[in-house]
């Protein structure tokens, strides 16, 4: 039985809330640090289901990681070549993040094994890894014709290739560049848009031979094992994101977001917002372990549609249904083009993300790689389902918290994969919620 929530638009939605850390920067401080050789200390570390995945799954290679507190982990890594075979399958749940990093890392090594997840990721592509895994000399198989998990890694002699990628995906970067860092000469990986750019930096800290050329980037093999770095992981963008849709369209907002990540890579949202008139400051401006990091300040503004494509979209990939969402509220059009790759998240977003805007009384097309959203328009309270999906749980409450009347949110469940405490921050800032079971 499903977790059931409700929600009902509050008169002023005002407070200061500290976002989870980020999970893109947690995954790979993990997986990184048990690369390396030596002890790191991650802070701020999100505790949340997909990086638990993550966490079960480096013990399993034989990792030791110490939590001696809470948001607190030690991982003591022995080096690349130090991991062990496991025991038995690695259990990725809903994250594609770990199933395709650590596939990655797994390719070079001598050993074997098997990689799987829960329903939703089994679903999820991996020929996108596969192909150009097996490209560099790997052994990496799955079903339906090496296109859906479960994976079976036999590890094998690497060698150094140029990749070009036909979409911009952090996640197939980073598995590739993980790989080659077992390679017998540099990879150079090539994508159509620059994707997320956490793995780059964080292995340039960490010691190893990274160059960036635009849209390429190319590792060397180390000479040896690389050095662990203690890593203070930011707030999380794309979890601040329902915040900022939330204060900027509600009509007697101010939310102070605290130690928001704000890189570049991922700040597409903000720029989206920005162009279509929303009151947004960044203060106190800082960097935190390479990466930067301010507080962001969100006013109650008046939006105007926009259209959304090309190398905007993946700095604003998770964050494309909000966009979708406040595109109902602008005067005007909203048109989310070359997104496509929505389509292979967690759920179908483009179908599932239309069928809970129509819910809520919006006027929306979905089209192949997108949607248009006819602005001008009002929600109106409505009873949704998740689809599993963590991201349309919360796009459904932020609507709920902009609708006239009362939603429900069944499958609310599902945000316990990035961000656990949503509900309950929900309430600090004046939503009313109240969860039922059914």
């Amino acid at each position: 039985m499903s977790d059931a929530v409700t929600v009902r638009r509050p008169d002023t939605l005002r407070g200061t809330i500290a976002v989870p850390g980020d999970k893109s920067i947690t995954h790979r401080a993990l997986i990184l640090n048990a690369l390396a050789h030596g002890e790191a200390r991650i802070e701020r570390m999100l505790d949340a289901a997909d990086t638990r995945s993550t966490l079960a799954c480096l013990r399993a290679l034989g990792v030791r990681i110490e939590q001696p507190e809470p948001g607190v982990v030690a991982v003591h890594g022995r080096g690349r070549a130090a991991l062990s075979e496991p025991d038995d399958v690695l259990d990725c749940g809903n994250s594609g993040t770990t199933m395709r990093l650590l596939t990655g890392v797994l390719a070079g090594l001598p050993m074997l094994a098997v990689l799987t997840g829960d329903g939703s990721l089994r679903r999820r592509p991996m020929d996108r890894i596969v192909r150009p895994l097996t490209a560099m000399g790997a052994d990496v198989t799955a079903r339906a014709g090496g296109t859906l998990p479960p994976l079976v890694v036999r590890g094998a002699p690497l060698r150094g290739v140029r990749i070009e990628t036909p979409v911009a995906s952090a996640q197939v970067k980073s598995a590739l560049l993980l790989a080659g860092l077992a390679a017998d000469g540099p990879t150079t990986v090539v994508e159509p848009a620059r994707s997320r750019d956490h793995t780059e930096r964080l292995l340039g800290a960490m010691g190893a031979r990274i160059e960036v050329d635009g849209t390429a980037v190319t590792v060397t093999p180390p000479d040896g094992d690389l050095s662990p770095v203690d890593v203070t992981v930011p707030g999380d963008v794309s979890t601040a994101a329902v915040w900022i849709v939330a204060a900027t369209l509600h009509p007697d907002a101010e939310l102070l977001l605290t130690g928001v990540g704000v890189n570049p890579t991922r700040t597409g949202l903000l720029d989206v917002l920005r162009e279509m008139g929303a009151d947004i400051e960044l203060l106190e401006q800082r960097t935190s372990g390479g990466e930067p990091v301010a507080d962001l300040l969100v006013r109650s503004a008046e939006l105007h549609g926009v259209e959304v494509s090309g190398e905007l979209v993946p700095r604003a990939i998770d964050e494309l249904p909000l966009v979708a969402l406040a595109g109902v509220l602008a005067d005007g059009q909203t048109v989310i083009r070359d997104a496509a790759e929505l389509r292979v998240k967690e759920s179908d977003r483009i179908t599932t993300m239309a069928a809970v805007l129509r819910a809520f009384g919006a006027r929306v097309e979905e089209r192949p790689d997108g949607i248009a959203v006819e602005g001008g328009g009002r929600l109106h309270g409505a009873r949704i389902g998740s689809s599993g999906d963590h991201r349309l749980a919360m796009m459904g409450a932020v609507a709920g918290m902009l609708a006239d009347g009362e939603t429900v949110i069944e499958g609310a469940e599902a945000v316990s994969v990035s961000y656990p405490e949503f509900w309950t921050d929900l309430g600090r800032v004046g939503a009313t919620s109240e969860a039922v079971r059914g």
